[in-house]
């Protein structure tokens, strides 16, 4: 089958098919065929050759063809051995026949199964009627607009315009093609027909557009969701958006706003979204990757600022290396406007009394203290209102000290926050509470001093990077040389809430340390404590705020990975922001999704009182639901050439990374294939999945790199934090390897989220799914050895087990019903409803199943017969229906049942050592039972927010399915919207005859 060619009509996909293609034909026992397979020239029959088989049993007639399936969706796929080894994307079943026997195919590439799916699809809606419809639709929209446009171009009505003309018309409606590649098609085109001049015809600026200007990828979706139309109409759209892009609430009037706003042509007028339409709407920000709500601020600001990730640079006066390079004060232009909250003020004496930033001991050059005061007070709220940490190090003398004192009140004023922390409290204040303040982080004379000035100890990072340069990193020491200076007391009273201080060990500090003094460590110190300790370490920043820098070692002002540290609750990560790549990714990344406004809520494990979290867990977390993210990599457009190196060609060999960064345990990348000579449209189609253990620490990251280049292979990136990623077709915008955006670069890609229950590969899903209870995973909680308390949490152990029991019943039935439906995990119950509705209705089109909607839980009400294996699928509908009511009217009880044990048990905590003292426990007993007092509290609340996210997910489906039994027509006379009209649908689904069929 000729691929070469673009496929935008059914009529392309019906003369492909016609010529035929190599499939692979599935069996059960892994058994597999190679077969050619063609339709018949009458378009009445499929037949495949060669065959062992008469040549009358080798072949399927059309008007048996019950449906056509995408992806391994049979019980033969499923079932078998080499599953894995068979594309999702390349598979498609023809469920056909009165018994419902299905035949297996997997194409060379999911464009020639989307060609096969698609065809058939309209064969099997038109019959002998399709090459009439086909023919219908050769006026199509597109051709009318184009002819329109073409003759608007040619003023003086010659039927034919210059060249340079069509050029520029067919650039201005796709920016990322280039003048060259457009005027070569023309000039090839004309050669071809062996034409003179250059003046272009109707006929081939139409026929340069469909072949510059189309994406198949698109019309193959389009055609799935158009009831075998070439266009969407409004309820097509509706049905779009709500089962894949997720929208809810649509309406036929959303549906034409987006008609009216992206289809070019005269079809905005009638309601109808063509291929061209479309394309432009897939492109558009409304179906951007992040999710609009992550732009502007949208979590919580008024925790305690320990509770925070907080964006951070690290000596922001360079813009080259921290060694030789030069300071700029456009360093700290750069990072405030990137919505950097925490800059770095390295500041030493200068001539003529004025202080100056650099770092000491080292070649870098100098800028005036007063200068950068007043850069930061002109830029300090340009990105974000929240607090700026200013993270003083100061090695001035007294006198030039008492200059920048001086400075800093007159150019700063009353931005500055120098209130004296709150002795009563026991947390920092919250950024929302410390808007458009500027808290200084610095040396602080002990409250006894009673003169003006007084020593204090000073952290000094240019002398510790002076010192070890040349040195074996084993050899480092983990705290910064330390020495003493004199300081002023007018500096010191400038610090409040943000008060250095030296670390020594988590038990002296959870034992002594103030909540307003801040620790600073290099990240070969902080990696030890992350390895050592991770517990501790996150327990220690649930409260106090600590500052991690890069290692003196980093000559080159290359960074470190920040999630290392943020893994453990490190709030100040400084970066090195004039050195971009993967960290620098990373971090732009990661403070994007609240509003960029350089603070981030870290996740709730990591903030509350008594919580167990290890930043090393390779396993999931206790208490977390895991989710299953599903990326579907489907094509590619304009992607430049590599910077740098010089390439072996002029046109680059792309493929693509997908890179999940976050907990150890979610650490992973997959690639795709690569598509050897093309970087203006490659097609991918390929899909992966990745367990997410930790979604509120997780980062997804796309990369596109060239395989046939000599040095620096990067195209670009883009990097997005899990929880701004948004469901369903989207367009990622690449961005080069210093963050600007490359113009119309993208991949377009696909996206879902199901939990880990409703998810996975089905034939291994039907041996860890469907447990019976006895045989069912169930959260354990561990015993203390503390009778009083042992007792409590016993009375959970019941709670805990309904809990499980109500949530993973229903998340079964759930997925039996898709599989049964012959959709994949990915499938919601919307999608899954569309795909029963036309196989629901009886030979006269009157609907032989109606679901009545009156009741809080939609019933399916059989009005006629139904096969045997439609019946399957009703009791399965039935068991949701029993299980969602079952999860929503007994969750509450069950729920307050867990949080009252969680309540008890903490009455405990705060004299639990004692307690346990009484009990005989001692040392690592003592340090084992509270260890797993922590345990028991989390896994309590994490089970008490999986049974209310449940119960949330049961309301949601029942909201589907009586959304899509509306929308298709299925509502019972008087129930729900008895005014919504039935269109016919696509994307039906029954399911096969198990067994296996004789024969080849």
């Amino acid at each position: 089958m000729p691929t070469e060619k673009k496929i935008s009509s059914a009529s392309d996909c019906i003369n492909a098919m016609v010529d035929g293609s190599e499939l692979k034909k599935v069996r059960s026992n892994s058994r597999i065929y190679h077969r050619y397979f063609l339709l018949e020239a009458d378009m009445q029959s499929l037949r495949w050759e060669p065959s062992k088989k008469d040549s009358e049993k080798a072949k399927i007639d059309i008007k048996s063809v019950k449906e056509v399936r995408i992806g391994k969706n049979t019980d033969i796929f499923r079932s078998n051995g080499i599953y894995d080894q068979i594309s999702e994307d390349s598979a498609f079943s023809i469920i056909y026949g009165e018994n419902y026997e299905s035949l297996d195919l997997v194409a060379n590439s999911a464009d020639v199964a989307n060609v096969w799916v698609t065809g058939l699809r309209y064969l099997i809606s038109y019959g002998k009627h399709t090459l009439d419809m086909i023919e219908s639709f050769q006026d199509n929209m597109r051709i009318s607009w184009l002819s329109q446009m073409f003759w608007d171009l040619d003023e003086e009505n010659t039927g034919h315009i210059p060249l340079c003309k069509a050029v520029h018309f067919i650039k201005n409606l796709n920016p990322g093609l280039k003048n060259s590649k457009i005027e070569l098609k023309f000039k090839e085109l004309q050669k071809s027909k062996e034409k003179v001049i250059t003046d272009v015809t109707k006929d081939e600026f139409i026929e340069v557009f469909h072949e510059l200007c189309t994406r198949p990828e698109i019309y193959f979706l389009l055609v799935q969701f158009s009831s075998n139309k070439e266009y969407l109409d409004t309820k097509d759209l509706m049905m779009f958006l709500e089962a894949e892009q997720g929208m809810a609430h649509v309406t036929e009037e959303i549906s034409l706003d987006i008609i009216k706003k992206y289809e070019p042509s005269k079809g905005q007028e009638t309601g109808s979204l063509s291929l061209d339409g479309f394309t432009n709407y897939l492109l558009s920000p409304d179906c951007s990757i992040f999710d609009p709500e992550h732009k502007k601020v949208c979590q919580d600001m008024t925790q305690p600022m320990s509770h925070y990730y907080i964006n951070a640079s690290h000596n922001t006066y360079l813009i080259e290396d921290q060694f030789r390079g030069p300071s700029d004060i456009t360093g700290y232009i750069r990072a405030l406007k990137m919505g950097c909250r925490s800059v770095e003020l390295d500041v030493w004496d200068g001539p003529d009394n004025e202080p100056v930033i650099y770092t000491g001991h080292t070649m870098t050059s100098q800028i005036v203290f007063r200068s950068v005061i007043e850069i930061i007070n002109k830029y300090a709220f340009y990105a974000s209102e929240y607090p700026l940490v200013l993270c003083l190090e100061n090695h001035c003398s007294v006198k030039q000290q008492k200059v920048m004192v001086q400075h800093m009140k007159k150019i700063l004023e009353d931005k500055l926050y120098t209130t004296s922390p709150n002795l009563e409290e026991s947390y920092l204040p919250s950024p929302e509470s410390l808007k458009a303040k500027l808290l200084i982080k610095g040396k602080k004379l002990n409250s006894d001093c009673s003169g003006i000035e007084g020593d204090v100890t000073d952290e000094d990072e240019g002398l510790e990077m002076s010192q070890r340069v040349g040195k074996d990193v084993e050899e480092q020491q983990n705290t910064a040389p330390v020495k003493r200076v004199q300081l002023c007391k007018e500096l010191s009273d400038m610090v409040s809430v943000c008060k250095s201080v030296q670390f020594t060990d988590f038990q002296v500090s959870f034992q002594n340390q103030k909540y307003w003094e801040v620790c600073s460590f290099n990240e070969v110190a902080a990696g030890k404590y992350a390895n050592e300790n991770p517990g501790d370490f996150v327990n220690y920043n649930k409260r106090y705020l600590s500052r991690i820098f890069p290692s003196p070692m980093r000559i080159d002002s290359s960074n470190m990975n920040p999630q290392d540290y943020w893994k453990c609750g490190c709030q100040i990560v400084a970066m090195n922001y004039q050195t971009p790549g993967l960290m620098m990714d990373l971090n732009i990344g990661w403070f994007r999704q609240n509003g960029n406004c350089g603070y981030v809520l870290r996740p709730s494990i990591m903030r509350e009182e008594v919580s167990f979290f290890s930043a090393n867990t390779k396993d999931s977390v206790p208490g977390v639901s895991p989710q299953l993210l599903h990326i579907k990599i489907i094509s590619g457009q304009n992607f430049p050439k590599p910077k740098g190196a010089g390439a072996k060609g002029d046109v680059v060999d792309p493929y693509v990374y997908v890179e999940i960064h976050g907990i150890p345990a979610d650490c992973a990348e997959q690639r795709t294939k690569t598509v050897h000579q093309n970087g203006d449209n490659p097609i991918f189609d390929e899909s992966f999945e990745f367990q997410i253990n930790l979604p509120e620490l997780t980062m997804v990251r796309f990369v596109v790199l060239d395989d046939d280049y000599i040095g620096d292979e990067f195209i670009g990136q883009y990097t997005i934090p899990f929880e701004c990623l948004q469901p369903g077709y989207r367009h990622v915008p690449l961005q080069s390897l210093t963050g600007d955006v490359l113009p119309h670069a993208s991949l377009f890609v696909h996206v879902a989220i199901t939990n880990r229950r409703g998810g996975g590969k089905p034939h291994k899903r039907g041996l860890s799914v469907r447990k019976a209870k006895k045989s069912r995973d169930y959260a354990s909680l561990r015993t203390l050895l503390i009778k009083s308390v042992d007792d409590v949490f016993k009375t959970a152990i019941q709670p805990i087990r309904d809990a499980t029991d109500l949530r993973e019943n229903m998340q079964n039935t759930v997925v039996s019903f898709k599989e049964l439906c012959g959709l994949s995990p990915v499938a919601n119950l919307r999608q899954c409803i569309m795909a029963l509705s036309t196989r629901l209705a009886g030979p006269d089109n009157t609907p032989v199943v109606v679901m009545n909607l009156n009741e809080q839980y939609p019933t399916m009400e059989l009005q006629g017969t139904v096969p045997e294996v439609m019946k399957r699928i009703l009791t399965a509908y039935d068991l949701i229906i029993q299980n969602s009511k079952s999860l929503i009217e007994n969750a509450d009880g069950v729920y307050e049942k867990i949080v009252q044990c969680q309540k008890t048990a903490m009455e405990f905590h705060e004299n639990l050592n004692s307690i346990g003292a009484k009990e005989g426990l001692k040392e690592r007993k003592m340090l084992k039972a509270v260890e797993s007092f922590t345990w028991n509290i989390t896994i309590l609340k994490g089970q008490a927010d999986l049974l209310k996210y449940a119960k949330t997910e049961a309301l949601e489906n029942l909201k589907q399915i009586h959304y899509a039994a509306v929308s298709c027509g299925l509502n019972k006379a008087n129930t729900g919207n008895a005014e919504a009209s039935k269109p016919q649908r696509s994307l039906e689904a029954i399911p096969e005859k198990a067994g296996d069929e004789t024969g080849d």
